[in-house]
């Protein structure tokens, strides 16, 4: 049984994002919560995507994917041999896009949008056996963002207005939102179902409006909400060095609007509410083996997929669809410290971005990939 254990807290490393459906980017773990004894981590992450494409005009487009990197640590204590607690630290969304070319002779030139989260997690698990126990907890979660539209894509629109060089700079907003969820195992055979819900979380952001760099409006708040999810992970050891493991994630991005008062009313003043963003919801699911090499080295390698949506359209801030990704990873022991690394290779979906109502395709994505980069170190005590 130890080694089933030993083995079931092996690095599951190379599962974590890299280019990832909607706008996220760690998956919202709390796989900490389930370490044996007190427990802490730090993990760094750094992903390079390569996302190219031509425009309806012939233009061609340059990569538009902004490399980025994501911190997330945490800490456990475990209080008694029925109840723990966790704090948790990530970054779980962003966006990092940015089009090249001139906004007067290209259909997204100029077009851009960065986007970052911060979130803070509690959570306590209570055992109510070896084999069941739940989780909750709360979570406080900060966000800003600055979208440019810019392009012939952007203008002029039916009103006889322009978003050709639209900026929204949105400043920090916060709010609070929960998570609730069960678990089921059994140790002797590292065995474990876990199913969480996170809840969606209200911000609300001052958006300062401007074209071409004049302001077009009030500064007033843009109401921003981060998506309910879903997260179910599993696990069982096959033998006394073979684990299996995998996930199915939900995320309702469509409840994602990006309303801000001038972009509202430029794009259809009689009908407003229409949004910046265009996401649908998503499934991500992965599934991966881990092997114990030695007392102290074990290795894994994981499968992940992300189905397209129900069309190729996309919005241009998130020019992809779908994907399929394969990640290696490694964890080493040296008496309470662990050190952990990982690779992902992702092969992104072709897509369309657009514009207008209705969806017209300004732009077509085809062949792009993303490469990622982990580490984690995790210290037991």
């Amino acid at each position: 049984m130890m080694k089933l254990t030993l083995l079931a807290s092996a690095a599951l490393f190379a599962a974590q994002a890299a280019v990832a459906g909607g706008l996220d980017r760690s998956g919202q773990p709390i796989g900490i919560i389930f370490e044996k004894g007190n427990y802490a981590e730090l993990s760094f992450s750094s992903t390079t995507p390569s996302l190219t494409g031509v425009d309806v005009l012939t233009n061609p487009i340059a990569n538009v994917g902004v490399s980025f990197t994501t911190l997330s640590g945490g800490l456990k204590y475990e209080f008694s041999d029925k109840f723990s607690m966790a704090i948790i630290a990530d970054q779980p969304y962003g966006v990092d896009v940015a089009y090249g070319g001139a906004p007067g002779t290209t259909m997204l030139g100029g077009t851009a949008a960065s986007a970052e989260t911060f979130s803070l997690t509690a959570v306590g698990r209570y055992k109510f056996s070896d084999r069941f126990s739940a989780h909750a907890g709360l979570r406080y979660q900060t966000i800003n963002a600055d979208v440019t539209l810019s392009g012939l894509a952007y203008g002029p629109l039916p009103p006889g207005a322009t978003l050709n060089t639209y900026n929204a700079d949105m400043s920090t907003g916060d709010g609070f939102g929960f998570l609730a969820g069960a678990a089921f195992e059994i140790p002797e055979y590292a065995m474990r179902v876990a199913l969480t819900y996170n809840s969606e979380i209200t911000h609300q952001l001052s958006t300062l409006e401007t074209i071409g760099g004049v302001q077009v409006a009030p500064i007033t708040d843009t109401e921003i909400k981060s998506p309910a999810s879903i997260n179910l992970d599993f696990q069982t050891g096959i033998n006394e060095r073979t684990l299996v493991f995998g996930s199915v994630r939900y995320a309702k991005w469509s409840d994602l609007v990006i309303s801000p008062t001038f972009f509202d009313a430029a794009v259809d003043p009689v009908n407003p509410n229409s949004s910046i963003s265009d996401l649908e919801d998503t499934w991500s699911f992965s599934l991966g083996v881990g092997r114990k090499v030695t007392d102290n080295l074990s290795v894994s390698a994981v499968l992940g997929y992300e189905p397209t949506g129900t069309d190729d359209l996309v919005s241009p801030l998130s020019p992809t669809n779908g994907s399929w990704s394969v990640g290696l990873g490694g964890r080493y022991t040296m008496d309470n410290v662990t050190l952990s690394g990982g690779i992902r290779y992702t092969m992104v979906g072709d897509a369309l971005p657009e514009t207008g109502t209705p969806d017209t395709a300004r732009a077509s994505f085809t062949g792009n990939d993303a490469l990622s980069l982990g580490f984690k170190v995790g210290f037991n005590f």
